[in-house]
């Protein structure tokens, strides 16, 4: 049985770009923990393949379709979920994507619509999810960095760029928000599984060797390996930790 600790019945969580990869693993330990999940995502297909998945879990589920990157969207979306769920304790600010070229090739417009999905939109909606984050009387935000957040890359110009702020907003949310009894932490995934790093698999020549041989593990990650994590920055198990960036990295970024 859960310890009540680390137990999320009663809480909703929102999770952004929670319909497929880290984010799907992030909503499914919420849900295990008794967590009701708003998925967030613009792929209609996966969100609902998303919720049914989760509502197997024995929890609440929606999905809303919205431009995280859209103030008013997001204003509406949260709108939404604590009209269907009833309140919001939790976001989870995951929505992100890339573009793989080197400083020099990327143009002003790529740069802005990675900086835009990644970091704007944690902005715009951590700072429109307040209100309600306060008033559940012990809000969690957990943001979404990478292992770009501490590393360069020559092909990672913007992502590194808006992963490197994603740890500098969630210092400033929580030293904002503590007397909110807010707690605002931060996540860096180290090589995950996932769409996208199979993607940057298929551009980047040598990258998944590469990775084995830094990764103390010996394996690239996978999607329910964040649901431990989850649960503990999503539960009271994690009152008293704040401004934290964790990495969850099998090992990735203290390899000698």
């Amino acid at each position: 049985m859960t310890s009540n600790r680390f137990d999320l019945r009663g809480k909703v969580a929102i999770v952004t770009g929670g319909n497929g990869g880290i984010g799907l693993g992030l909503a499914h330990g919420l849900a295990d923990a008794g967590a009701d999940i708003a998925v967030i995502g613009r792929n209609e297909a996966k969100s609902s393949a998303a919720v049914a998945d989760l509502k197997a879990r024995g929890v609440k589920a929606i999905s809303v379709t919205t431009d995280v990157t859209d103030k008013d969207a997001v204003a509406a979306m949260i709108e939404r979920v604590v009209r269907d769920l009833g309140r919001v304790d939790i976001l989870i600010n995951n929505a992100g994507m890339s573009i793989r070229k080197p400083p020099h090739e990327l143009e002003l417009d790529e740069w802005n619509k990675v900086i835009d999905t990644n970091l704007t939109s944690a902005f715009v909606c951590s700072k429109l999810a307040y209100p309600a984050l306060k008033a559940s009387g012990n809000g969690k935000v957990i943001n979404i960095g990478s292992m770009m957040s501490i590393f360069g890359a020559s092909f990672a110009t913007a992502y590194a760029a808006s992963k490197g702020g994603i740890v500098q907003y969630t210092r400033a949310c929580a030293n904002a928000w503590a007397p909110d009894n807010i707690q605002v932490n931060a996540i860096l995934p180290g090589w995950i599984d996932t769409d996208l790093t199979r993607g940057a698999r298929k551009q980047v020549s040598g990258l998944h060797e590469r990775v084995l041989a830094r990764t103390p593990a010996g394996r690239w990650g996978d999607i329910d390996d964040f649901a431990g994590i989850a649960v503990f920055l999503a539960s009271a198990a994690s009152n008293f930790v704040t401004g934290t960036a964790i990495p969850v990295d099998g090992g990735f970024s203290v390899m000698a």
